[in-house]
């Protein structure tokens, strides 16, 4: 996982890649390094662990690593703890058996330990725990240019024998002006620019530097020049890829004048669902406008089951969207945890629709599951993010979220964006099946009405903040909800946890008296999501179960409700809107409540610990 870039052209290839791995930074990781070639083709590495800044300052100790051609990276562990060994770029043997070969990984190689074993037999000597250095070990036991089997033949005879998920991009001191790069099962994009090519796991590292780019598909290699480009199979088969015009804006990608990326995309989601729902909404006839479902429709209105699959944040939105789709297209819809999905024999039957849901379209986990029911013949569809990837070519048809790049790891304009999708997905099939066009319109014009109702839940920012300033100190909270609000409390606690570690539990809220009730001690602070809607009384007399034990109220409430103040220690109140749409207002607060957490606790906010962005490992 985390963040590969690699360079080839006329310009000085350090700067540029200390910049690639800068806009990287957001992914997370636990070390840095690079790997240039100089003039006299030979390899220059140096790594570390830590952050960017602690490897920037090393370069700049010495004389740097001059060259035009270069491979860097930033490391999320997967074998290995975090230090400067097991730092990448690894390379092979520094003997003389050794062929000058450094690479960067991403990814797992899941048969590393037979493959070690083998290569230790042949007199390879290996330096770090990882997994990686098997690989360029690998590669370099198979390179032989006396007998035709250069660079990009020695990757693709290695990578045949590997099993597992891989991005990677590979130099070597005997061919001094390549660079080659291959993927599997982990994102990889190669920037065509003027004379050069600028090779990134995300385009956010390559957008300063050229908008044209292709993405390699599994198991495809690609050896590049300064001068030209080959694409080709692991059984050395031509391929043409597909030239992409990047949309990302720079300015998108750019802090501006928040203090963190989280908080700019709090604020950023007005904006944000404006440009999902445009072009999108009909409210005159009553029609949602999604042209990635047009030439689907006979499959979705005949659709006997669907099923949507999600890791954290979008498994929430997905639970959201079973409440929706049932609701309002009255199919029988369920949720799945796309990492047991393929491994528990799932059953697809006809007329079965499976939604995958994932911000960056590259959850490797997804990514199997979403394979599984494709074999079995389901009808596949995707609710993505980031235009072009790996989920949105390998579905049927789909729905971009087009909230634009999301930087901070926690998820939050692309969870309400995922949201979003899948209740214009709802009504897309519901008026088609038994929605009237009056009872859509309805629900389009309160969808108008969302970006302005939430930047009017934005104000209390400041308010939020004081009050979460009174609870902080606690290492253990509850998030409760009933129906789609029930979502809504586990993104809640999802999201209190994976930046300001705090202990937080989401639940449904007639649960908590099936044990968690236990947890209640005095002063216990208990996140209740608590509009009026079809159980809101059920939910006040939650609410009496936990003050009676202790435990300190905290309400998300609909506004004008001042009944609640009699049971809540404190409120935060959303607009009114229909029942169904109630979680795009109500998440909005316990966002900002997780954000001032991990601020007031001293935390950095958009590299919580041990997290990465995109999950590209099962």
């Amino acid at each position: 996982m985390c963040g590969i870039v690699a360079y080839i052209g006329s310009q000085q290839a350090m700067p540029l890649l200390l910049e690639g791995l800068k806009r990287l930074e957001y992914r997370g990781y636990d070390s840095a390094g690079m790997a240039v070639t100089n003039e006299q083709g030979q390899l220059q590495i140096t790594k570390c662990q830590g952050r960017v800044s602690v490897l920037e300052e090393r370069l700049g100790q010495g004389a740097g690593l001059p060259g035009t051609s270069g491979i860097a990276h930033t490391r999320w562990a997967t074998h290995g703890r975090p230090s400067d060994t097991n730092a990448h770029p690894h390379r092979d043997d520094e003997s003389e058996r050794g062929s000058g070969i450094a690479l960067v990984h991403n990814g797992i190689i899941e048969n590393y330990a037979s493959l070690r074993t083998w290569l230790e037999e042949r007199g390879h000597t290996f330096t770090s725990e990882t997994d990686t250095e098997v690989l360029v070990m690998l590669i370099s036991e198979l390179f032989d240019p006396a007998n035709g089997i250069d660079l990009e033949k020695a990757v693709q005879a290695a990578l045949r024998e590997v099993t597992g998920a891989y991005a990677i991009a590979v130099v070597c001191e005997h061919e001094p002006d390549v660079l080659v790069c291959a993927r599997k099962g982990s994102p990889l994009m190669i920037g065509i620019g003027q004379g050069e090519y600028i090779v990134a796991s995300d385009p956010s590292a390559i957008i300063a530097h050229t908008g044209q780019a292709f993405a390699l598909e599994d198991y495809q290699v690609a050896r590049l020049t300064r001068t030209a480009f080959r694409t080709s199979t692991l059984d050395n088969v031509c391929v043409s890829p597909k030239i992409l015009n990047l949309e990302l804006e720079l300015q998108e990608i750019e802090l501006g004048e928040y203090p963190h990326y989280m908080l700019k995309e709090i604020f950023e989601q007005p904006r944000s669902l404006r440009n999902t729902l445009r072009g999108r909404l009909d409210t005159i006839e009553g029609r949602v406008v999604l042209g990635g479902l047009s030439d689907f429709i006979p499959n979705l209105v005949r659709a006997g089951r669907i099923i949507m699959l999600g890791q954290g944040t979008a498994l929430h939105a997905a639970m959201i969207g079973e409440y929706l789709i049932e609701d309002l297209a009255k199919i029988p819809t369920e949720v799945e945890y796309a990492s047991e999905f393929r491994y528990r024999n799932p059953i697809i039957e006809d007329r079965t629709v499976v939604i995958a849901i994932s911000q960056s379209g590259e959850t490797a986990d997804t990514i199997a599951a979403l394979q599984e029911a494709k074999d079995r013949g389901a009808i596949t569809l995707g609710a993505v993010n980031v235009v072009g990837s790996s989920i949105s070519r390998m579905t049927d048809a789909g729905v971009y979220l087009r909230v634009g790049p999301e930087i901070g790891v926690a998820s939050t304009k692309a969870f309400l964006g995922q949201v979003m999708v899948l209740t214009l997905i709802s009504l897309f099939i519901g008026r088609r099946r038994f929605l009237s066009a009056e009872t859509v319109s309805q629900y389009l014009r309160h969808l108008e009405t969302v970006p302005d109702l939430i930047e009017r839940v934005l104000e209390q920012s400041d308010a939020i903040r004081e009050t979460t300033a009174r609870y902080v100190d606690r290492e253990n909270w509850l998030f409760l909800g009933r129906g789609t609000n029930y979502p809504v409390a586990m993104e809640g606690a999802l999201k209190l946890k994976e930046i300001s570690y705090i202990h937080a539990e989401g639940m449904p809220a007639a649960e908590m008296k099936h044990g968690p009730i236990a947890l209640i001690n005095d002063g216990m602070p208990a996140v209740f999501v608590a509009t009026r809607n079809s159980q809101y009384d059920k939910v006040i007399s939650n609410m009496h179960e936990v003050r009676a034990r202790g435990g300190r109220i905290i309400a998300v409430a609909t506004e004008g409700d001042q009944d609640i103040t009699a049971h809540a220690d404190d409120t935060f109140y959303v607009p009114d809107l229909p029942e169904a749409l109630q979680p795009l207002l109500t998440t909005v607060p316990l966002q900002l409540m997780a954000y001032h957490a991990a601020v007031l606790r001293g935390h950095d906010v958009d590299k919580p610990r041990n997290l990465a962005k995109s999950v590209t490992v099962e």
